[in-house]
């Protein structure tokens, strides 16, 4: 007869995590391609903005990079670019800034070794093993972003999780940073970036959580952006828009091509990285022509399609090898980098965890700044789980262990430690180990390092079961962070009369 698994719940004094801090990344960079090999990837760029350029549908964008000297044909709505016209722009452009969080000590630093974990943003669909695949809600999306803030390993709540469908399209947005803004105290990333006026709410919001007027907003940015161009060669109206809206706000905002090698780029990762790097550049450019020395950086999401189906593919080796050389590009242009933890798998398997390892794997050795979805992504980024959270969360643990300084003290080498246990002795009862026990090594969140039988009597449970438990636990124990009333109530006064300018007769 099949042993009964029993759901008994894991008590929040059994979980581990390491304390919310700044991760710094003490490795040397990988690089996987030459010096001079960079600047191939950077002068084949160059000519394609100058000989083929790209699309930009905003004629306010169209307008302010005529300005500035680039070759605009409106009819075709086609800007070209002088290579020095480029090389000119990308100077002046911060290689550091801050993201200030609504709790100060929730404050991060974005650039040089710093490396920022953000959980998921974007998908439609969430998932866990308790319902299944389905639409997302607002009580879902609720809940991910109470997970967001009960995780200190993520120190960005990087865009609301799953979108609530049910919610009107042209004003879920509202009530998804409302859930960031009042019931997480990091700092955060808006899911939405496709309107200028979608990125001024972003904006007001933000300038509101932090109680500041818009000039403070500007010396204290409080809100991280990204836009993807619409690869092959393309910006449409609304992400030009919203770059233009967030450069002269003064907060940061990444420029990230979606590079399918194969699908919208040709079919080797060589010339997705020159496609991907042009596209970069253009975006980069236009912030630089909307406010000169406005903190607008570099964003990877190379990958490559499945040419047996033309389905996307993530994780894979192309992928990481993307991530290590656009940290070389980065690098090179001295701008923050910004990639992603990413897999195609349909559900928390092994394929999701491999996968997800390779992507992480490759963003530490590139010294990627920004991880994004790093918590959360499943099936290519089109469900938010549950489950992979806290899968994620116990691999990103790892890594952030992996990069902590070692201690070569003599007090923890610890040779009187040695002599006390003799040769053939042990060290259990030794006086160095009995000091430090507790907090010798790293402790997992998921990980059930039991025997065979301890695991078995109580209940088998596989690792994607207990993180089941583990969200369920968290949830339990949440508690809403401290928030001025008179913010929170301004912030719910602008979602509410924001609704009724773009809904009136809802």
């Amino acid at each position: 007869m099949a042993r009964r698994r029993t759901s008994r719940p894991i008590r929040s004094n059994t979980l581990k995590q390491r304390p919310f801090s700044t991760l710094r990344n003490p490795m040397l960079p990988a690089e996987i391609i030459s010096a001079d090999q960079v600047e191939v990837i950077h002068h084949t760029s160059l000519q394609v903005l100058r000989d083929i350029g790209i699309v930009v549908h905003s004629a306010v964008a169209r307008k302010l990079l005529a300005e500035v000297g680039a070759d605009v044909n409106h009819d075709t709505q086609t800007v070209q670019f002088d290579p020095a016209l480029i090389e000119e722009l990308m100077t002046g452009i911060p290689s550091e800034f801050t993201i200030h969080a609504r709790n100060p000590t929730k404050t991060v630093s974005i650039g040089g070794n710093v490396l920022t974990f953000a959980t998921v943003c974007g998908p439609s669909f969430v998932s866990d093993l308790d319902r299944g695949r389905r639409a997302g809600t607002l009580q879902d999306m609720r809940n991910f972003v109470k997970l967001s803030a009960s995780l200190n390993v993520f120190h960005h709540e990087g865009g609301a999780g799953c979108e609530p469908l049910e919610l009107p399209a042209e004003t879920r947005h509202l009530d998804m940073m409302l859930a960031q803004t009042t019931l997480c105290d990091k700092g955060w990333q808006p899911c939405w970036m496709n309107t200028a006026e979608r990125a001024h709410d972003c904006i007001e919001m933000a300038r509101i959580a932090l109680n500041t007027d818009a000039e403070g907003l500007r010396s204290r940015p409080g809100i991280l952006g990204g836009i993807n161009t619409n690869s092959p060669l393309l910006l449409d109206d609304g992400q030009a828009d919203a770059v233009i809206e967030f450069a002269r706000a003064g907060q940061p905002v990444h420029i990230t091509p979606f590079t399918l090698a194969g699908a919208m780029a040709p079919a080797s990762i060589g010339g997705a990285l020159v496609q991907q790097n042009a596209e970069a550049l253009a975006g980069i450019v236009l912030g630089q022509a909307a406010c000169r020395g406005a903190p607008v950086f570099y964003g990877h999401f190379t990958s490559n399609v499945d040419m047996r189906t033309g389905s996307p593919a993530f994780g894979t080796p192309e992928y990481a090898q993307s991530v290590i050389v656009s940290g070389q590009m980065a690098r090179r242009y001295r701008i923050p980098l910004r990639s992603s933890n990413t897999t195609g798998a349909t559900c928390v398997d092994a394929q999701a965890t491999y996968e997800s390892n390779m992507s992480i794997n490759a963003c530490i050795q590139g010294h990627v700044n920004v991880m994004m979805h790093a918590g959360g992504w499943l099936e290519g980024g089109l469900t938010c789980s549950f489950e992979k959270l806290i899968l994620d969360a116990e691999l990103l643990q790892l890594q952030s262990a992996l990069l902590d300084p070692i201690d070569l003290s003599d007090a923890a080498i610890g040779v009187d430690a040695m002599k006390e246990a003799g040769p053939g002795g042990h060290f259990f009862g030794t006086a160095h180990t009995l000091q430090r026990y507790e907090t010798a090594f790293y402790s997992p969140l998921l990980s059930d390092w039991r025997n065979y039988e301890a695991w078995h009597d109580d209940g088998a449970k596989t690792a994607t079961e207990r993180a089941n438990l583990i969200w369920k636990q968290l949830l339990r124990d949440y508690e809403k962070p401290a928030i001025d009333p008179a913010i929170e109530e301004e912030l719910e006064a602008y979602v509410a009369n924001r609704k009724l300018e773009i809904l009136p007769n809802a």
